[in-house]
């Protein structure tokens, strides 16, 4: 048996299943997405076996991008954990058969309880679906050779529950910021939630010199700072350019032994990129990779010429915002 030749047919089964549940979306997808939007409580999934986990995921998602949710296992609920819904709340069955009876079994007490109802199910015709305020449509074959293990079908749940999240939280302009502050911890969190004023070295740790400073002096700043270049400021205190250790390579070239002779405003590049002290630490980064340079002054004023910090890609590399 060619087991790459396997592994290869159920991706391709999977991604055909993911274009035929995109190209069979219509106004039921809007309205599904406009009860979770309009949802005053909490969204619950609930499912069984391989649904319930994929309803897991799809709450985890949705809570993650600015709309609460969990999940209740139906089997559950009809022992007590019904009593986790709410009027205002709103539910989402997953069953690829729709006709799971612990689902069933739970419908009249939802009903009684006004809760509006989206279903995510295989059979349009079925119980479920009938039982639904909005049904969407996961009618695909599995990706097994028997048509009978979940595959394709969760896989293209997986992925409606992605698409209605993310309509869900565009509608209601969830920015990243917002995802940020949800994400604290691990490296997501450090490459949404840390800014460069959390990094950036400020006060007398910023590296700079005067437009007249000598290159001896200048080269002397660089050297007791550490970041390998300095900041050239004019007479009002605004930042007129950089020096940095390339800088120097090219006028030891262009100079030779008078280099030390020369001025900072000789030697220094001019209109120096910078950042603000607010930007995430993630595009402080980006910026220095897409400028091939590993240092930017940090700024707060609306000219973006007065200085309140510089910060290097090693602070970046340090807090480990990759």
């Amino acid at each position: 048996m060619d087991q790459l030749k396997t592994g290869k047919d159920v991706l391709r089964k999977e991604a055909e299943a993911l274009l035929k549940v995109m190209e069979g979306l219509d106004e039921t997808f809007n309205k599904a997405a406009d009860i979770i939007y309009g949802c005053t409580g909490r969204v619950v999934l609930t499912g069984m076996g391989k649904s319930g986990l994929v309803c897991k995921k799809i709450a985890s998602t949705l809570s993650s991008t600015g709309t609460p949710a969990l999940f209740v296992h139906p089997a559950d609920s009809l022992h007590g954990d019904l009593g986790m819904l709410q009027r205002g709340d709103v539910l989402i069955i997953v069953s690829n058969s729709g006709e799971t009876e612990e689902v069933l079994k739970i419908m009249p007490w939802i009903k009684r309880l006004d809760i509006p109802v989206v279903t995510i199910t295989g059979n349009g015709a079925s119980t479920i679906a009938r039982l639904g305020d909005v049904t969407l449509a996961v009618n695909v074959d599995e990706a097994c050779p028997y048509n009978v293990v979940p595959t394709s079908s969760t896989t293209a749940t997986l992925a409606l529950g992605d698409a209605l999240a993310i309509a869900v939280m565009e509608k209601r302009a969830f920015k990243v910021e917002d995802f940020a502050l949800l994400h604290p911890g691990g490296s997501l969190g450090r490459r949404l939630f840390l800014r460069v004023e959390d990094l950036m070295h400020s006060g007398e740790a910023i590296p700079r010199v005067s437009e007249d400073t000598s290159m001896k002096d200048a080269i002397l700043e660089i050297t007791s700072k550490r970041l390998g270049v300095t900041g050239v400021y004019d007479r009002d205190g605004r930042l007129a350019g950089i020096i940095t250790d390339g800088d120097l390579r090219r006028a030891v070239e262009r100079y030779d032994d008078s280099l030390l002779a020369k001025k900072a405003s000789d030697v220094m590049t001019v209109r120096p990129k910078v950042i603000d002290k607010d930007a995430l630490a993630a595009y402080a980064l980006k910026k220095m990779e897409d400028f091939s340079i590993t240092s930017l002054f940090v700024v707060d004023d609306e000219e973006r010429v007065r200085p309140v910090g510089i910060i290097h890609i090693h602070d970046l590399l340090k807090a480990k915002v990759v």
